[in-house]
């Protein structure tokens, strides 16, 4: 085991705030292994293990509160949600490449001292308006494909009143 972090130390690794990362401790959503004797949060590599599923869930849209049942999951998969982001990283490369593209044609034309064209910068204002559209379009699918699973666990657990 290698040692173990402090919440000093976590925040720099994730870019989170202390407050944030006490926070989530106070909600019982991600605490620590383990304390020193005088109190400071320690982590280890399965509580890290821990966070990034947290960040991955957040990053998919779901609130504290959600990404809280969704992790007392027995079936939770952590792989599942690496898909996910896989998923979401490809198509938005794809996207974000398809608009360089263009860009970079735009730029070679103005090199050899070729005007653009009213339709030619309209064209290119189109393509980035729809590269962020389809980011939040794609967003909200995958947000929406979550709460769905997130609702059918949910609904599936017995009523404790």
């Amino acid at each position: 085991m290698k040692r173990p972090w402090k919440v000093g130390d976590i925040a720099k690794l994730t870019g989170l705030t202390i407050r944030t990362l006490r926070y989530y401790d106070q909600i019982g959503l991600f605490s620590p292994s383990g304390q020193t004797d005088s109190g400071h949060r320690l982590y280890t590599e399965n509580d890290i293990e821990r966070l990034h599923q947290i960040l991955a869930l957040k990053e998919l849209g779901l609130s504290l509160e959600e990404i809280k049942s969704a992790l007392v999951q027995e079936n939770f998969n952590a792989g599942e949600i690496l898909a996910l982001q896989i998923d979401r990283l490809r198509t938005k490369i794809a996207v974000q490449q398809k608009l360089l593209n263009e860009l970079e044609q735009a730029s070679k034309l103005l090199k050899m001292k070729e005007p653009l064209s009213v339709d030619d910068f309209t064209r290119l204002l189109a393509m980035m308006k729809q590269s962020h559209e389809k980011y939040f379009l794609e967003r909200k699918s995958n947000i929406e494909h979550r709460l769905d699973r997130l609702g059918e666990f949910l609904a599936s657990q017995p009523d404790e009143l």
